[in-house]
This record gives C-alpha cells, structure tokens and sequence, in this order.
C-alpha cells in the first residue's frame, strides 16, 4: 500500500530549531518524528512511501535514503531550484506536492494515506481506512475530538450525521464553534481526489482542497477518532512533547538508554558522580555529556549528548540540545537551549551571542576563558539568583 509525508515546509513556528533542522527530523529524545511516522505506515502495511521535501532536503534524504533499513521504500520530490550550486526550496503546497508526484508518473493508483510529518501519532489507519472505503469516499479526513475551550487553536470540522463533511472553521471563536472535532492533518484518499488539484502551481489540502470538494458535494467524509495525537507545529508543542515522554504521557515512545535509578536514564559514558550532584527524575542525560560535582538536574529534563553541566548550574523542567555548556552558577528553568537561543515555553527567545550571554550557555566545543570579565562576573552572580 502507497503513502505519503508531507516534508516540505519550512517550519517557520519551530524556529530557530528549523534554521538547521527540517520540522519533520526534529529529534524526540534522539528520534525522528518522521521515523515514528514511517513505523506507523510499515505496521499497517503501508510499504512504500513517498515523501516531498524542500526546506533542508538534504538533511531527511540522508537520513532515510531509500527506506530499507526502516523495512518499507522511500522516494522523494524535490520542491524548489539549484541557483548558483545551491538548492532553493519552493515548496507547492500539501496538494500541489502530491499533484507533482502524479504528473511525473501516476504513482497512486489506489487508496493512499498522507500524513503530516510533524506529529506523534497511534493512530489505528488500517480502520480508518477501511471505514473510508465503506463510506465510498473520495477524501476522507481524521477527527480528533479537543475540549471545546481549546478549539480556537485548530481547525474545526463540521460534519453531518452521517460524517459527511459541510464546513470548516479555522481557529475559530468558542461561543461560534459549529463542532468540537478538528483536522488533524492525517487523510486517506482516492486518485480520483488528484483531478481536483491544478498541475504546477502552489495548491494547499485544507484551505484550497477541501473547500472545493465541499463545494462540489464530492463524497468527502470526516472520521473522529479516538488516538493520541502529539503535534509538534510550535516550539511550547515540542517542549510539552518532550515533557510527555519523560512522563510516561505518551504512548509508543520509550526513554532510550538505560536506566541508573529510578527515572534517570543516560546514554553511555556519561561522566558524573552521582554522589555529588543532585538529581530527581524523570531525566535522559546523552552519551558523552558531563555533570560537574554540584550541578542540580530537576526533571522533567532532556539533556542531549556531549553536553557539559558546570558546577553550580541548575536544569529544571528544561530541554538542551547536544552539544551545550551550562555554566558556572547559572540557572536554567522552563527553558529549551538550541544553539545560540534560549527559549521559554511559551516561543519567545534570546539571542544568547547578541545579548553578550555565551559565554554563560554556549557551544561545549568552544575554548572558554578560565575567568569571564569583571562585569560579566557580576551578570552570573546576578544570575545564579534568578532565572534565565
């Protein structure tokens, strides 16, 4: 059976970890998301596999080259130009990216599945599709009931009794939500559905697609589900996503490494005296990191590989990518540390190299001073008393 990811966004709401990592290779205690993604496919007997890139094409076809090792086939659609030796992506739209596919040589030829490669799904597709092909449907999308004061984050999908679809609603009011159920950006459709979109233009699935399909009275059906559905789309979803698997929230998700006392799990030659520092779970600490005598680790807490945690530092309830320093004295709480940027839980961030602080948190790989400058001495003591 045929599938498709869609992997050719930018990731603009999960900057800055987008500058360098495409959303859908964004790391879930070291995993892919898109590889929990292909799993899932391979599970229900969905073995090959198309998926369209664009932003950072590169980093997704390297990692899962031709799908072998994962036990299903992989291709890819490039998106975009090479301009002066350097790729350029110029992505199409969800359905502008599944049209190019079918022009190129009709690869969907029966019933297929897309899926959005920025979510944790168990989603159980061999029922969803059957239901779908039990309906007669051209286009089937997969509800998930929310609380209805949380349905202006999402798009809402109003259905009649029999889940034909008759509306949309995008993010919209409570007081003026027409259903509780919403668009979780996993559909199952016919080839037919490929008539309805234009060849060699920008063309998107929710906004374009499926109002047309409406508008049309096509067979076009929505199916609420009950599953766990963990999206990634902004930086607060990534670090809760991060928080659930320490939890124990998410299902289908293991802590990797191994695990040396209750709740904290390392990957290997991870240098600490456990005597000597502080630690409460759930906390992963990766290979090759070092916590200095001193250091304080609250949990929940990710602290990615060949990281260095100085002496008198605290973590809590944070995620630091790999290849961090926390140090002397600083304080790290409800934070995530990518690189140059420490972002709080809610997106917002700091420039860590323009606010003169990398010296504080920066790259374990940097030669640093013995001693920072008199005033930035001041800023850490100023520091280890608050929150950064």
């Amino acid at each position: 059976m045929k599938a498709m990811i869609l992997a050719a966004g930018k990731g603009t709401r999960v900057r800055p970890i987008t500058y360098t990592i495409p959303k859908p290779m964004i790391p879930i205690l070291q995993k892919p998301v898109m590889e929990f993604l292909v799993e899932l496919l391979r599970q229900h007997g969905f073995d090959q596999i198309m998926v369209n890139v664009s932003h950072l094409a590169n980093e997704i076809e390297n990692y899962f080259r031709d799908g072998q090792r994962f036990g299903v086939q992989i291709a890819y659609s490039f998106e975009g130009r090479i301009d002066e030796g350097q790729l350029i992506g110029e992505a199409l739209g969800s359905a502008g990216g599944m049209k190019r596919i079918q022009d190129f040589n009709p690869f969907f030829d029966d019933t297929f599945v897309v899926l959005c490669g920025d979510a944790l799904i168990d989603l159980d597709l061999t029922a969803a599709v059957k239901w779908h092909r039990s309906k007669g449907a051209i286009a089937t999308v997969i509800m998930k009931s929310v609380p209805r004061e949380e349905v202006s984050s999402y798009g809402v999908v109003v259905t009649d009794e029999n889940g034909k679809i008759k509306a949309f609603q995008e993010k919209p009011k409570v007081e003026e939500a027409l259903s509780t159920n919403i668009n979780t950006g996993i559909y199952i459709f016919e080839p037919e559905v490929l008539d309805y979109i234009p060849s060699g233009v920008e063309y998107d699935i929710g906004s374009q697609l499926f109002p047309h399909l409406v508008e049309i009275g096509a067979p076009f059906y929505g199916l609420a589900m009950d599953f766990q559905w963990v999206d990634i789309g902004k930086v607060p979803d990534y670090w809760r996503a991060i928080r659930g698997v320490l939890l124990g929230e998410i299902k289908n998700v293991s802590i990797p490494g191994h695990q040396v006392a209750p709740g904290i799990y390392t990957g290997i030659n991870v240098a600490v005296n456990w005597d000597k520092v502080d630690v409460k779970g759930p906390v992963y600490i990766g290979g090759m990191t070092r916590i200095e005598d001193g250091a304080k680790i609250v949990g929940p807490t990710y602290i990615g590989p060949n990281c260095c945690i100085c002496s008198g530092a605290t973590v809590d309830n944070s995620v630091i990518f790999e290849y961090s320093r926390l140090g002397q004295g600083a304080r790290l709480v409800d934070k995530l540390v990518f690189g140059r940027y420490c972002i709080d839980k809610t997106g917002e961030r700091i420039d860590l190299e323009a606010a003169a602080l990398d010296w504080l948190i920066t790259d374990s790989r940097k030669s640093l001073p013995s001693q920072p400058p008199t005033e930035q001495r001041v800023i850490a003591e100023l520091l280890s008393n608050e929150t950064l």
